[in-house]
């Protein structure tokens, strides 16, 4: 499969890139994406959560009535579960969700999330390009020369540039990130994936 490589103003340049088969046309693997995602997801919740138990409530400990006769339940503290201001039965601890993947998992995951990418017309190629200053107006008229302006978008530098990085921030729907940190998850969460020429050939270089 190829596809055109355009400059920012959106003009075809003439040249095309062969997107390779072993990236960007293989076999979707769904759970694969799924288990990477999830990762992904649970890898960016703190797990700061806390709620204290009964003994961590500050409180008397004494019997509060006798054991029988009383006609209701028995009960040996204020601080247990049932009172109100007693201690959580089974609350939350803090705790790490993360969990690992094999690397290999993680790479067919996001072979797959391109090649539903790819399948979609949804990968987009422009020349390397820079911006001379951080302005969100020159990286939005990119987007709008791109027709991806009103679509989530993931741009994929080879090596980190901070004016662009810059000029994107404030844009909720649009991200930029270097090749080495494209994952699946951005993948997936974009409707369109944009390549700048230097990035796509890295990654295809680097496909073993």
């Amino acid at each position: 499969m190829e596809v055109a490589v355009l400059n920012i103003a959106g003009k075809d340049t003439g040249k095309k890139i062969k997107l390779k088969k072993s990236i960007f046309g293989i076999e979707p693997n769904d759970h694969a994406i799924y288990l990477d995602v999830k990762q992904y997801m649970a890898n960016n919740r703190q797990g700061t959560h806390k709620a204290k138990e009964r003994s961590e409530i500050t409180g008397s400990t004494r019997k509060i009535k006798r054991q029988k006769g009383t006609g209701t339940a028995r009960a040996g503290s204020i601080k247990s579960p049932i009172f109100r201001g007693g201690g959580r039965a089974f609350g939350p601890q803090p705790r790490d969700y993360g969990f690992k993947l094999n690397k290999k998992l993680k790479q067919l995951a996001r072979k797959s999330a391109l090649t539903y990418k790819a399948k979609s017309n949804a990968i987009l190629v422009v020349e390397d390009f820079t911006l001379e200053a951080p302005k969100t107006k020159d990286y939005l008229n990119m987007l709008n020369s791109l027709k991806i302006n009103e679509k989530k978008s993931v741009v994929v530098l080879n090596e980190p540039n901070k004016n662009i990085y810059l000029s994107s921030r404030n844009l909720q729907d649009s991200k930029v990130l270097t090749v080495s940190e494209l994952n699946t998850y951005e993948i997936m969460n974009a409707s369109n994936v944009v390549f700048v020429e230097s990035s796509l050939n890295s990654l295809q270089k680097d496909d073993k």
